[in-house]
């Protein structure tokens, strides 16, 4: 290590107006600012940063203190005061000693601090020194030959090995700033990828600290679709970094409010974020861009020969010529994830109101006909991917729609009297028409039998015998006629009436039962004699059959 000499100075070489565009302008609300700070313990390979919000006196303070490497005294001079001095270029080495990728390459971090502070107190230990020195934005600004030197408070005091890092005190802050941790640390979790081995903490005062994790940074979410890129990735392309990009994209179940900012694809490289949320899209009209977040990891970015990163790290030069072919590929796929999305969400609210209804809709499609599912369909699917109105409103809808069209609509809408029913659904339901009639015009002719008490003869003779005007056996009509106030043509009434229950009675016998008794039923079938609209129409007969004999 070089030796230093105890009467050294600090110095800092600038433009005043350098500090004043890339500090204090572009760095003005505290997040990006911290995030700054993490950064360089990230890459001074720290395992434990811990942010204290202090507020307890008038004086506002933030503290951020890491265990990295810390800094000797040359390497403040160095390293820490020069400005845009890039680490990775000078040191050779895109790596800490520890594996990580660096992530610092402008060496313009460190202006951050004066968007929020006018006073700056820094103090570093490594290999048993401690160094420590203040610096004040009124004197940077009115310093001579765009010469600065920081107040050196401690040069080379001994310390423990052990007692290595950086601690950095933020003072006399300008902007309004909420010490609200909780809050705090949802914003800085999208602003880093943290991994094992790397502790972010945030502390208010005296109080217990909490932890930026990963987790925090889509937790007041409610996701609906997910995808982990690049495994369930629906989209493919020529793009060679496609195989290189890596992330979690959600769609979430409720449109994500506007003043979140956290609508769109967050791009990270290098644990660290380089372009806000955003769709790559020409349009931001699809209803999808409101529902989707996420992030993606581009480490390929920090790669690349020419720096595209813009200072503040919000944005890429997305008019690059490699930027612009990641940004055709995040617009192709998104494209495709909106697709896959609308299909996914579909069968998910499918599935909720059928849980919620017990019905199975794509059953209850199929068992409707076609030229009643062409438009029945259309409709059920509009409440079913509209997830705009509450749940139980779509549910409720669904719901009196089935009752309205349920699973075999035209049998349901012909109301069949319940002993026809009783023995015709069955057969109708597997598409047997004839077996359903048949099986109908058995049970009216044996409750016939049953109620006359007739001998068991031909069903023809017997409906000629036990209905008409000379029969023995009256149709109780007379009193449903006095209910209507028609009592002057009763008794007309009443003989037409019977004769009629003979007439259709005898004629549903002959015309369509004695057909089926003498030939067989595929042959039946296959010569269009007997459709499914002559069932339904034979079986509504029967049942307007079986309501007058219900009156014997």
């Amino acid at each position: 290590m070089n030796s230093t000499r105890f009467d050294s100075e600090l110095k800092m070489s600038f433009d005043p107006n350098t500090i004043e565009h890339l500090g204090v302008r572009m760095y003005s609300t505290l997040p990006p600012v911290l995030a700054e700070l993490i950064a360089n313990a990230y890459d001074a390979d720290a395992e434990h940063v811990t942010l204290t919000l202090n507020d307890q006196s008038d004086e506002k303070e933030i503290v951020i203190e890491d265990d990295g490497i810390g800094m000797a005294f040359d390497d403040i001079n160095e390293k820490f005061l020069r400005i845009g001095r890039n680490r990775r270029s000078e040191e050779s080495a895109d790596t800490t000693p520890k594996r990580r990728k660096i992530i610092g390459k402008k060496g313009l971090g460190k202006l951050s601090y004066f968007g929020i502070a006018r006073e700056i107190g820094i103090s570093t230990r490594k290999d048993g020194k401690e160094n420590s020195f203040r610096m004040r934005w009124e004197d940077i600004k009115h310093a001579e030959q765009h010469d600065y030197k920081p107040e050196i408070l401690k040069t080379n005091s001994d310390c423990s090995f052990e007692n290595h890092g950086t601690t950095i005190v933020l003072r006399k802050l300008q902007r309004k700033t909420d010490f609200e941790p909780e809050t705090l640390a949802n914003s800085l979790s999208r602003m880093f990828i943290i991994e094992l081995g790397f502790e972010v903490k945030i502390k208010h005062n005296t109080n217990e600290p909490i932890c930026v994790t990963n987790e925090r940074r889509y937790a007041t979410l409610d996701n609906e679709v997910e995808w982990k890129m690049p495994d369930d990735s629906p989209y493919s392309d020529e793009y060679d970094k496609s195989d290189q990009i890596r992330g979690h994209l959600m769609a979430t179940k409720k449109p994500i409010p506007p003043n979140t900012d956290m609508r769109g694809i967050t791009l990270f490289s290098r644990k660290k974020l380089v372009n806000s949320p955003g769709h790559f899209s020409d349009s931001t009209s699809s209803h999808f861009f409101s529902y989707l977040t996420g992030w993606l990891e581009v480490d390929f970015i920090d790669d690349l020969e020419d720096d595209v990163i813009a200072t503040n790290r919000q944005s890429l030069n997305w008019g690059h010529e490699e930027t612009k072919k990641l940004h055709d590929h995040l617009r192709g796929l998104i494209n495709r994830l909106e697709r896959d999305w609308r299909k996914k969400r579909t069968k998910i609210r499918e599935k909720k109101i059928s849980d919620a209804t017990e019905i199975n809709i794509s059953k209850w499609f199929d068992k409707v006909p076609d030229d009643v599912r062409v438009k029945l369909k259309p409709v059920v699917l509009s409440l079913v991917r509209d997830a705009e109105l509450p749940e139980e409103m779509n549910t409720a809808a669904v719901k009196n729609l089935h009752e309205i069209v349920p699973e075999y609509p035209k049998y349901h809408w012909r109301h069949l009297h319940d002993e026809i029913k009783a023995v015709s659904e069955s057969c109708y339901k597997k598409g047997e028409y004839y077996g359903a009639f048949y099986e109908a015009v058995k049970r009216y002719m044996n409750v016939v039998r049953i109620k006359s008490g007739w001998p068991n003869v031909a069903d023809a003779n017997m409906m000629e015998a036990v209905f008409g005007k000379n029969s023995n056996y009256t149709l109780q009509v007379a009193e449903d006629l006095e209910k209507i106030g028609r009592s002057e043509i009763h008794s007309v009434t009443l003989q037409n009436i019977q004769e009629g229950q003979k007439l259709l009675s005898k004629g549903i016998v002959t015309g369509c039962r004695n057909p089926l008794s003498h030939e067989e039923v595929n042959a039946l079938s296959h010569s269009r004699l007997f459709t499914e609209k002559d069932c339904l129409d034979a079986l509504s007969l029967l049942s307007h059959l079986f309501r007058r004999l219900d009156k014997v």
